[in-house]
Formats: structure tokens, C-alpha cells, sequence
């Protein structure tokens, strides 16, 4: 009886861990716009530091990562328990915010690269000036990559709820921690190789060995092409990502997408609505800014006034 108990409590466990694993691929899935775009970020916010202090920078964040998992994951089931019907709008909140993000960063890249310039350069300055105080700057670097993980880990774990509202609130627990431990480790991880990848190429170059020269100049030609389609693919997910949440949150759009695309068949039908979710997600994310982008600037000008 007791060896037979047992068994069936294996059985109950691997199948709740089953069950954890394939909503936590869904998830997954579905989170894959923030998660380029929250590499690309990351790595970019270590630019600039020394290269003996980018993996001690990384893992600053990375543990700042994991006190906003801590915040956020409680929060989230708590709404999820407690006020069950804020989870849709929070998940129409994040599509949104996704979009937003997206073609802020398309009209922030075409409008302002010269000011784009501007800062990078004065950064470097400051890098070679004696009197920078490099721990003040670096601090900085780690506050800010902090905060920017906190909104997307935000997106990220309101995106996770909404895939998993209908599942019971321990499942909700284990597939929204699962997917909070594995992504802040996979990003920081993945950030950390990224940003060590020059250095790697750097010593791979100047070993004896011709294949191991061409091995790492090779690295070193490859390095900022990756870290650009990084970026590129992660503002690509976000308008697919966000505006699938967006057109399956709005009835009549979700409806005419599946009208207009439903008699596609082959490649063209698996495509075309993923197509147009990202069109929407376009469009969506064009009438943001040009409502939310003017009301910052009138808050940013009552501040100074």
C-alpha cells in the first residue's frame, strides 16, 4: 500500500512538472519579444565599463534581476488570487507598452542620431579622463540596466499570467517562477558570453595557431553584427509579440484577422496572421507615440518651468 502510494505520488509530481514544462515553453514563446530585446539592452548597458568589471557589472544586475522576479511574482499571483479580472487589462497594458517600446525606438534611432552620437562620444571622454570617478559611472550603468529589467521583467511576467490565469494559483506559482529563474538566468548568461565575446576573439587572434587567429578575428568582425540583429530581431518580436496580445485582446480585430487569413493555405496561412499581428502592433505602437511622446514633453517642460 505505502510502495503503492508512493508510486502514485511520483506519477502526480511528474505529471505536474509536465504540465509545468509545456505552459512554460508557451510562456516562453510568447515573451520571446522582450527577451530579444532584453538581451540586446543589457548588453549595451555594459559598453563603456572596463573590461575586467563587465561580468561583476553583469551579475550586479543579474542580482537586481532577481529582487524584481521577487517583487513581481508575488504581486502577480496576488492580483491573480485576489482581483483576477486585472489580468487581461495588465496583459493589454504590456502588448501596448511592447508596441510603444518598439516604434519609440525606430523614431528615437531615424530622429536622433546625432544626439545618439553625442552621447557615446562624451561617454568615451569621460573613460579616458583621469579625473572620472569609474565607480560613480558604474554604478550608474547597474541602477539603470535595473530599472530597465524591471519593466521588462514586468512584460515578461504579465505576459506568463496571462497564459496561465485559467490554471490553478499553485501551478500559477511554479509555471511564473519557473519561467522567472530560467529567464533571468538564461538572459544574464547569454549577456555575459556577449559581452566577453570580443575578448575572447581578442585572445583567440593573438595565439600561435593560424586557425585560432582566423578563428578569433573572425569573432572580433562578428561581434557588433550580432549584438545589431540582436537588437533588429528584438524590435521585430515586439511588434509581433505585442501586437498578437493586442489583436487577440480586441474581438473584432482578432476576428477579422482570422476572416481575412483563414482561407490561406500552406506557409501563407501559418504567416499571415502572425503578419498582421505585427502590422497591428505597428500601427498601434505609431498611435502611441504620437499620444505619449508629446504629453512627456509637457511633463518634462512643467518640471523645468
Amino acid at each position: 500500500m505505502a510502495g503503492s502510494s508512493l508510486l502514485m505520488l511520483i506519477d502526480d509530481i511528474a505529471s505536474v512538472l509536465d504540465d509545468v514544462s509545456l505552459m512554460t515553453k508557451v510562456a516562453t514563446k510568447k515573451t520571446a519579444g522582450v527577451l530579444g530585446d532584453d538581451l540586446a539592452l543589457n548588453a549595451q548597458q555594459v559598453t563603456g565599463v572596463k573590461p575586467s568589471r563587465e561580468l561583476p557589472v553583469v551579475w550586479a544586475v543579474a542580482r537586481g534581476s532577481f529582487v524584481n522576479k521577487a517583487i513581481l511574482v508575488p504581486a502577480a499571483l496576488l492580483i491573480s488570487f485576489f482581483a483576477p479580472w486585472l489580468v487581461t487589462p495588465l496583459l493589454m497594458l504590456g502588448g501596448g507598452f511592447l508596441c510603444y517600446e518598439g516604434f519609440e525606438k525606430l523614431v528615437h534611432k531615424f530622429l536622433h542620431r546625432e544626439e545618439d552620437k553625442a552621447h557615446k562620444q562624451a561617454l568615451h571622454n569621460a573613460m579616458k579622463d583621469a579625473g572620472t570617478d569609474l565607480k560613480v559611472l558604474e554604478k550608474d550603468k547597474i541602477k539603470g540596466a535595473i530599472r530597465t529589467d524591471f519593466i521588462l521583467s514586468a512584460e515578461i511576467i504579465a505576459i506568463t499570467l496571462g497564459t496561465v490565469n485559467s490554471e490553478p494559483i499553485g501551478m500559477q506559482a511554479l509555471v511564473l517562477t519557473v519561467v522567472a529563474l530560467m529567464i533571468t538566468a538564461g538572459v544574464y548568461g547569454l549577456v555575459a558570453g556577449i559581452v566577453k565575446l570580443d575578448d575572447g576573439g581578442l585572445y583567440l587572434s593573438q595565439r600561435e595557431s593560424a586557425f585560432q587567429q582566423r578563428l578569433g578575428q573572425a569573432i572580433l568582425w562578428f561581434a557588433p553584427y550580432m549584438m545589431k540583429t540582436l537588437s533588429i530581431v528584438g524590435t521585430a518580436a515586439m511588434f509581433l509579440v505585442g501586437g498578437g496580445i493586442l489583436t487577440h485582446g480586441i474581438g473584432p480585430v482578432h476576428h477579422l484577422i482570422v476572416d481575412a487569413t483563414d482561407h490561406l493555405g500552406g506557409i501563407a496561412g501559418m504567416l499571415a496572421p502572425t503578419l498582421a499581428d505585427g502590422l497591428f502592433g505597428i500601427l498601434a505602437g505609431g498611435l502611441l507615440v504620437l499620444v505619449i511622446m508629446p504629453l512627456a514633453g509637457l511633463f518634462r517642460r512643467g518640471d523645468t518651468a
